[in-house]
């Protein structure tokens, strides 16, 4: 769950200077490339920073995209003309531009009445009186003019010369000047201290720079610093930082995130940015600053999406083409090009290795939590905000942790680890699923003409607003009609009251907003938040019982987690069981859901203890009987913690709340010797524990029986292979697999050089190197497995295990072909009988 890419507009909260004046700011992130930051100083000036680098006035940036002053200041801000006619000088009339100043004259009407006086505020009132007037123009004192900014360059037509330039500000001198030249009318900018400032007028006075070249240079120099600039440098770092496909994406998610916020009707475009793109972020800054648009929020699920896995492992093999391209320019610049041959260029290494490494070491790459079937499915639902390009424990903040409203129905509010992660780490709620993009969205049934209809729309956060929502319990009549006249509802992110007829859409359901661990919990509605997020979590640690037993009270999502988890067999076709046990379960198929010319036979062989990741055990029993009748999508076998295909996490105990002298003080709890008895809480672990033969620089290790200082009584659960048989109960210290490894040679004495000539070999030249089992383990060994590498001789327990393994499955086939035999017998039967032969 990361920021998603696009234009994102927030500001400091008055944190940054000590006056606490809230500095606005705006951010363009890209998918892949540079960041591109606009900012507000105190002063009120405007400042680019590119990649969070020195800032620099932002005019900058706007004269490197080739705009001159005159240009700059046309996109940013309206003119008002003014007009010297013989010695008077008149203003344009825009009545709304003068709203909230103070008159510096007297405004008066045709008749010579005074509308406002001198130092009076011009109110809403007196702006109708004087639109009223109906006048495009009005005379103004000469002395209204001091300190109006100029809007273009004053040029004198004759000479070309430039008296005053765009920017400028006017003085009594100047206008003189300008009076003098011959200038009957010019424009000035528009600005007011309300909702129109002076910002980037203010911001070319501080930029030192008059022209593109310079421009650039100034970029170059804050991007390299102490690198000598030349203009093809500069102008190639500053084409490559956002006008490259190579370097900058903004992705399909980040154009349309950017020109959304950006009020565009098209939500498709380049990946790159476009000057336009540049100018119109400026300007949308610049209206927040003037009041006119709000700030974003950033933990809106709006402006947060879900980077799959898919997308991660993309990315990681754009990494290491990019490798092999470079390798691949390398050796093309440097060898004979008639003699390379493709297979010699391309080296497919770079790109097998960062994919491995992504799943082999990506903090996002984990080991599935395999307790029980709900510890599986919660993982693989879990969303983090950690990992690479995400956040880190220590800079994550309050409001990043915090629930959003926008949570609801695509996040769940309860489920997430206590401790440095809380909030980080969430899970997804029950319905939600990502669209497109990569947003969350969660499912609603639709309203039409006042009644509620079967219709599902996934609705994202940013939808979902522009809504009315009614909740999912809200009282109903027999039509599908609102019974209430006022109904709870939740419309723009928050819960109000409304009239039934404004209802669009309502919940699926009441576990639409939680988790499926939460959603498991009966009656949580009756519970405190924190003790549900402890029981959410803790009910992924609970270690599968030898006999799963199913609530007595649950919420009915039992059967789904524990057929969607996988740890059930469930079948894939209709028919009638054929053949049962321990391990395989044999279905005739039902004739009209069969395949033509595909064996009407399906054959489930069953998992039988074995080794989770966290060494619990997987165990799957059979449900069905011979000659019982399944149908698709029926569970034919219990896996670990399911019950006749529900989810059974414990056991149904009788609880007493009582003291018992004392041996339940605080949190200990006493149990009865039946528990025990009964085994109702008793667990299978598995362990798994290797042994490998390895050849070493004095010979290679053997695995036998025959080993040096040990007793026949320590080999009698040992085979001569010397691998321990199967069934065979062991205990700490006992040996499974025998090993031995060559010593090294010692010194011989002359004495023992004779015996040695004499009596051949001596068996001491070896060490025991055995696999015992561990200090304080006792258990049964369920099964043994001998790995050979290939070209190496087999030894007898190996084929022993292969031909084992080759029996079962020419058990499948006799099972299939007798059952295809049978019908084949049946159905000529059938048709012998039905044209009149005698049985």
């Amino acid at each position: 769950l990361h920021r998603s890419p696009g234009v994102f507009f927030d500001h400091d909260k008055g944190k940054t200077h000590s006056s606490g004046k809230v500095l606005y700011n705006a951010r363009v992130i890209p998918y892949r490339g540079s960041w591109l930051d606009f900012e507000f100083d105190p002063k009120d000036n405007v400042f680019v920073r590119i990649d969070r680098r020195r800032k620099l006035p932002a005019s900058i940036i706007l004269r490197a995209l080739e705009y001159s002053t005159e240009e700059i200041l046309d996109m940013f801000f309206d003119t008002t003309y003014f007009q010297f006619k013989s010695k008077k000088v008149f203003m344009q009339l825009v009545p709304e531009r003068l709203r909230g100043e103070t008159a510096k004259f007297d405004i008066k009407n045709d008749d010579g009445e005074i509308i406002v006086e001198k130092g009076r505020r011009i109110t809403a009132r007196h702006i109708n009186q004087i639109a009223q007037l109906n006048q495009p123009e009005m005379e103004v004192p000469l002395e209204y003019l001091v300190g109006k900014v100029l809007a273009k360059d004053c040029v004198e037509k004759k000479t070309g010369e430039v008296i005053a330039t765009a920017n400028s500000e006017l003085t009594l001198e100047l206008l003189a000047k300008l009076r003098e030249a011959g200038f009957k009318k010019f424009e000035t900018l528009f600005v007011n201290d309300l909702d129109h400032g002076p910002y980037m007028s203010e911001t070319l006075r501080i930029d030192t720079t008059s022209n593109r070249l310079e421009a650039l240079v100034e970029i170059y120099r804050m991007m390299r610093p102490g690198e000598p600039p030349t203009k093809e440098a500069a102008e190639n770092l500053f084409e490559n930082l956002f006008f490259s496909e190579d370097r900058y994406d903004l992705s399909a998610v980040g154009r349309m995130k950017f020109n959304r916020r950006l009020g565009r009707d098209d939500l498709t475009g380049s990946g790159t940015l476009s000057k336009e793109d540049i100018v119109e972020v400026m300007k949308k800054l610049i209206e927040i600053r003037n009041g006119l648009d709000e700030v974003d929020d950033i933990d809106h699920l709006g402006n947060r999406r879900i980077r799959s896995v898919g997308e991660m492992a993309e990315n990681q093999f754009r990494v290491g083409l990019v490798r092999v391209e470079r390798a691949v320019k390398e050796r093309l610049s440097l060898g004979d090009l008639d003699a390379i041959m493709p297979q010699d260029l391309i080296n497919a290494k770079p790109i097998s290795a960062a994919v491995k490494e992504f799943f082999g070491s990506s903090q996002l790459s984990q080991f599935m939590d395999q307790n029980n079937p709900l510890s599986e499915v919660t993982h693989k639902r879990r969303i983090s905000a950690l990992g690479p390009g995400g956040l880190t424990r220590e800079r994550a903040g309050f409001e990043v942790r915090d629930v959003h409203p926008t949570h609801y129905g695509r996040v769940c509010p309860i489920e997430t680890p206590e401790g440095p992660n809380i909030g980080l780490i969430n899970s997804l709620a029950t319905f939600a699923r990502t669209n497109e993009y990569g947003f969350l969205e969660t499912p609603y049934r639709k309203f039409e003409n006042g009644v509620v209809t079967d219709d599902v729309d996934y609705l994202s956060a940013i939808e979902e607003g522009n809504f009315v929502i009614a909740q999912a319990n809200v009282a109903l009549n027999e039509k599908g009609e609102l019974i209430d006249d006022l109904v709870p509802c939740r419309h723009k992110n928050e819960f109000t009251l409304m009239s039934k007829e404004q209802v669009q859409y309502m919940d699926v359901a009441p576990q639409q907003i939680v988790s499926i661990a939460a959603s498991l919990i009966p009656f949580l509605e009756h519970d405190d938040a924190n003790r549900a997020l402890m029981g959410s979590n803790m009910q992924r640690q609970a270690v599968p019982t030898l006999r799963a037993d199913k609530p007595l009270v649950g919420t009915g999502i039992e059967r789904t987690v524990a057929v969607d988890s996988g740890v059930t067999v469930v079948a894939k076709r209709g028919g009638v069981v054929d053949k049962v046990d321990a391990s395989r379960i044999v279905v005739k198929v039902n004739e009209e859901e069969m395949v033509p010319g595909e064996a009407g036979i399906d054959i489930y062989n069953l998992t039988k203890y074995t080794r989770s990741n966290q060494n619990t055990c997987i165990n799957q029993t059979p449900t069905v009987n011979v000659g019982e009748p399944v149908m698709r999508g029926d569970v034919l076998a219990d896996g670990p913690s399911t019950d006749m295909g529900e989810l059974a996490l414990g056991q149904n105990m009788r609880v007493a709340f009582m003291p018992w002298n004392g041996y339940n003080f605080e949190d200990s709890i006493l149990i009865s010797e039946r528990v025990v008895q009964e085994d109702r809480l008793t667990t299978i672990h598995i362990q798994e524990l290797n042994c490998v033969a390895r050849d070493t620089k004095l010979g290679a290790e053997e695995i036998t029986s025959d080993i040096p200082n040990v007793g026949e009584s320590a080999l009698n659960k040992l085979d001569e292979s010397g691998v321990v048989y199967v069934g065979a109960e062991v205990n700490g210290g006992d040996i499974l697999v025998g090993k031995v490894t060559p010593k090294g040679e010692t010194q011989l004495t002359p004495e023992e050089k004779l015996l040695r000539a004499i009596f051949g070999e001596k068996a001491s030249d070896v060490k025991d190197s055995s696999l015992r089992v561990p200090n304080g383990v006792t258990g049964t060994v369920i099964d043994v497995q001998v790995f050979t590498r290939d070209g190496v001789e087999k030894d007898k327990r190996a084929v022993a295990i292969e031909e084992m393994q080759l029996k079962q499955v020419k058990k499948d086939l006799t099972d299939e072909f007798k059952i295809l035999e049978r019908g084949i017998f049946e159905r000529a039967r059938t048709l012998l009988l039905a044209n009149g032969f005698d049985e």
